[in-house]
This record gives C-alpha cells, structure tokens and sequence, in this order.
C-alpha cells in the first residue's frame, strides 16, 4: 500500500464515523460534511490504486 490509499482509506473511515455522527445528533451539515470527505477518500484512495497498478505493471 502508498500513501494515497492509506490516506485515503482514513478519510473514508472518517467520513463515516462523521456522517452517523451527525445522524445520531440531527446535523445535516455533519452528514454533508461526512459524505464529502468519504467522496474525498474513496478518490485519493483510488489515485493510490492506480499508482500502485502502475509501479507493478512496470516490474513485469
């Protein structure tokens, strides 16, 4: 694993536990907040995806 998906993994993680957060507390901003750092996450995790895909496709 690189940074990117390490990283990214986190933000999604956090994401969810700050959306059911602002679910439990009725936040609707928490939940946007949540759901736009899991978006936040989910893309750097995938840039991780491709720089590893790269770096091992260039071993073969």
């Amino acid at each position: 694993m690189n940074r990117d998906q390490v990283k990214g993994s986190i933000k999604d993680t956090t994401g969810k536990v700050q959306e059911k957060a602002g679910k439990l507390t009725g936040s609707t901003g928490q939940q946007v907040k949540g759901l736009a750092k899991q978006a936040e996450g989910k893309a750097q995790k995938g840039v991780g995806d491709a720089k590893h895909a790269m770096k091992n496709s260039d071993r073969k």
